[in-house]
C-alpha cells in the first residue's frame, strides 16, 4: 500500500524495476518513490495519474562522465545548456568533470567557483569529481571533505595546460593519498611512452589517427593501475574503455578482488572505425573508436560485468576546433542527449533487454558514485524517471540538440527509442522536448 502523502500516480505496461520490467503504478510522495504498485491500483484521493500506456518506464540515468566546461570555456558548453540536453535525453543525474573549465577542480576554492556557476543553471541533479594534479596532494582530503565524489587523472596528456598528467610516482602517491580516507580514483589510462612511440601523421586521414592512438597504450596503463591498486588496495575507476584487449587483465582482476571497475561509452559501442570518413572529425576522441571487431568484444565485456557501466564522456567544443585535420582537431564527442537511444539501438540489435540498458546507464553508474538515492524504480529513491517510446525511431537532426555546439558524430543516424519524458524527484523536466526550468540540485557525496 502506499502511503497517506502520496501526490502522484506513474503508471505505464512496462516498468523497469530492479526485479525486472512488469506492469506497475508508482507510488510518488515528496519527490521520492512511495511504492511500486500492483498496475491496477487506485489513484489516492488527491493524487495525480499519469498513465503512459506501453511506453517504458525507467529509471532516470546517471551519467558521471560529462564535461560541461563551465566556467571558463562556455563558448564549447556550459551547466544551462548540458543539462538541457541531459534532461532531454532521459538523463536526470550527471557528474562534471574537473576539467576543461578555468579554473580546473582541483582545490576547495575552485569547487565553490563552480557551485556557484552550476546552482541556478542546473536542470538535472549535478555532482562534481575533484582533479589529481601533480601539485595537489595536498588538496584530496579537503576537496573529498567538500563533497566531491572521487578524483579523476591523466596519465597521458590531458589536452589542456591546466590540468597536467601524472607519472608514475604521482600515480603512486595520489593513489595512496585517496585509498588512505577511502576515495575513488578514476583514470584517463593511456600509457605516455607507447603515444610518444606511435606514429604521429598530420591530415584528414582516420586511419592516421587510429595509429596513433594504438589499442597497447591502453592495455598497459591499465596493467600499471591494476597493480597499483593491488598493491595499495586502493580502489580506481577506468574511464572510457575501447580497447577489447584489456578485457582480460580486468576480469582476471576483479577475480583476485583488486577494486577496479570499468566504463565505456556509448560511442565506442555503436560506432566503428570503419565507418569514419576522411576529415570528420566530430568523430575523434581519446582514445579513439577502433574497429568493428574491437565493439563486439566490448559488447561481450558488457554482457559478462567485466565492463560495468555506460556514460556519455561528453566533451564538446566550438566548431572551428573540429578542424579537418585528425591531429590538431580537438578531441572529443557530443553525445549527452543521444545516449540512450544510440545504445538501445545497438542492443536491441545484437538482443540485449531495456533491463540491461537500465543497470547499464543508470543504477551502475549510481552505485559507481554511490548515489544511493538514484539509479531505481524501487521505495525510497528519488522519483528520477525517463519515459521511454522504445520502438519509435527518429533521425538525428544536430539543430534539435540542445547542447551548445550542434556538432554530433550521430548527425544523420536514425535511432530507436524516443524519449517522451524525464521527471526529476516527481517534477516533470523535459516533454516531448519541452524543457521546464531549472528544476535541478548541486549534490554532494554521500557521507
Amino acid at each position: 500500500m502506499s502511503g497517506p502523502d502520496v501526490n502522484l500516480i506513474l503508471r505505464s505496461t512496462r516498468v523497469v524495476t530492479p526485479e525486472g520490467t512488469r506492469p506497475a503504478a508508482v507510488a510518488v510522495a515528496g519527490g521520492t518513490i512511495d511504492a511500486v504498485l500492483p498496475y491496477d491500483t487506485g489513484t489516492p484521493v488527491g493524487a495525480r495519474l499519469e498513465d503512459f500506456g506501453d511506453d517504458v518506464l525507467l529509471p532516470g540515468l546517471v551519467d558521471t562522465h560529462v564535461h560541461v566546461n563551465d566556467p571558463g570555456r562556455t563558448e564549447w558548453e556550459g551547466f544551462y545548456t548540458a543539462t538541457r540536453a541531459a534532461a532531454a535525453g532521459g538523463i536526470t543525474t550527471l557528474l562534471d568533470m574537473p576539467l576543461n573549465s578555468l579554473p580546473p577542480t582541483t582545490t576547495v576554492e575552485h569547487l565553490r567557483i563552480k557551485q556557484q556557476v552550476a546552482a541556478p543553471k542546473a536542470h538535472v541533479d549535478t555532482g562534481f569529481w575533484g582533479g589529481a594534479v601533480p601539485s595537489n596532494v595536498k588538496d584530496l582530503r579537503p576537496l573529498y571533505e567538500a563533497g566531491v565524489f572521487g578524483f579523476k587523472c591523466f596519465l597521458s596528456p590531458s589536452g589542456v595546460e591546466e590540468f597536467p598528467e601524472l607519472d608514475q610516482e604521482q600515480l603512486a602517491r595520489s593513489m595512496a593519498e585517496i585509498a588512505g580516507f577511502g576515495g575513488l580514483l578514476i583514470v584517463h589510462a593511456e600509457d605516455p611512452h607507447h603515444l610518444a612511440e606511435a606514429p604521429q601523421r598530420s591530415g584528414p586521414a582516420y586511419a592516421d589517427f587510429l595509429a596513433s592512438r594504438p589499442r597497447d597504450a591502453e592495455n598497459t596503463a591499465i596493467e600499471g593501475l591494476i597493480a597499483h591498486a593491488k598493491r595499495l588496495n586502493a580502489r580506481v575507476h577506468v574511464l572510457h574503455l575501447s580497447s577489447g584487449d584489456a578485457l582480460p587483465l580486468i576480469a582476471a582482476a576483479k577475480r583476485e578482488g583488486v577494486r577496479v571497475t570499468v566504463e565505456s561509452c556509448p560511442h565506442f559501442l555503436t560506432l566503428t572505425a570503419e565507418e569514419v570518413p576522411d576529415g570528420a572529425t566530430e568523430f575523434k576522441c581519446c582514445p579513439p573508436i577502433r574497429e568493428a571487431a574491437n565493439q563486439d568484444a566490448l559488447w561481450a565485456g558488457l554482457a559478462d560485468g567485466t565492463i560495468d557501466c555506460i556514460v556519455s564522456d561528453h566533451s564538446p567544443c566550438t566548431t572551428d576546433l573540429k578542424t579537418p585535420d585528425f591531429a590538431s582537431a580537438w578531441g572529443g564527442i557530443s553525445s549527452l542527449q543521444l545516449g540512450l537511444p544510440a545504445i538501445w539501438t545497438e542492443a536491441r540489435r545484437r538482443g540485449h533487454s531495456l533491463d540491461e540498458v537500465a543497470r547499464w546507464m543508470s543504477a551502475a553508474p549510481a552505485a559507481l558514485a554511490g548515489l544511493t538515492r538514484k539509479g531505481a524504480i524501487e521505495a525510497g529513491r528519488d522519483a528520477d524517471f525517463a519515459v521511454l517510446a522504445p520502438d519509435a525511431t527518429f533521425t538525428v537532426d544536430p539543430a534539435e540538440l540542445f547542447h551548445r555546439n550542434q556538432v554530433t558524430a550521430y548527425a544523420g543516424k536514425t535511432l530507436h527509442g524516443v524519449v517522451r519524458s524525464s521527471w526529476l524527484r516527481g517534477v516533470r523536466i523535459a516533454s516531448e522536448g519541452v524543457l521546464a526550468e531549472a528544476a535541478g540540485r548541486l549534490l554532494q557525496r554521500d557521507r
